[in-house]
């Protein structure tokens, strides 16, 4: 149910899903908790592919084995698509009426709020984790390296993950 909620609910594409998926698998059933939730968006940034179809597969996997990976993955896709076709071809009929436009219009706002309670619960999760200075030079940093030089995101994050591995692994190493 965490999954056909959140794929039904999650008007504007995946990253609206992401926050409808926290309440659900943070809030509601506990499976994760916010920093594992974090880590898995991460990760998931770095893979082709939807974001929420990701995440609904490896929560699923992590809470129910394989089986847990295709009912999760049942539940978050085929509803939508269903509801996709069905309502597609009905907003594709009617797309030149004003309340069809409006309507699509509106849920815009809605989407950008949510959005942005996720964004701040991630300026705090690294606040707690990594203090203000290191947070805030990463969030500055990613702005310049993301938006303004157009870097993508898997590469950035892989370059963090690396950032963090390597001098592990030097020391594994050298033990």
């Amino acid at each position: 149910m965490a999954f056909f909620r959140a794929g039904m609910l999650g008007f504007g594409g995946g990253p609206a899903v992401i926050p409808l998926l926290q309440r659900e698998v943070v809030g509601r059933y506990g499976w994760m908790n916010d920093d594992e939730f974090g880590d898995t968006i991460a990760l998931s940034n770095t893979m082709p592919g939807p974001i929420a179809t990701k995440l609904a597969g490896y929560i699923g996997y992590k809470i129910g084995g394989m089986w847990g990976l295709l009912v999760a993955l049942a539940a978050s896709v085929i509803p939508t698509v269903l509801l996709m076709i069905l309502l597609l071809g009905v907003l594709q009929s009617y797309k030149d009426v004003p309340w069809v436009q409006n309507m699509s219009q509106t849920v815009v706002p809605v989407v950008a709020v949510m959005l942005g309670v996720l964004t701040w619960n991630f300026v705090q999760q690294s606040q707690k984790a990594l203090g203000w200075g290191v947070a805030i030079f990463l969030i500055v940093l990613s702005v310049l390296l993301l938006e303004v030089l157009g870097l993508h995101p898997a590469i950035l994050i892989a370059l963090l993950i690396a950032a963090v591995l390597v001098p592990f692994i030097k020391r594994v190493v050298s033990k």
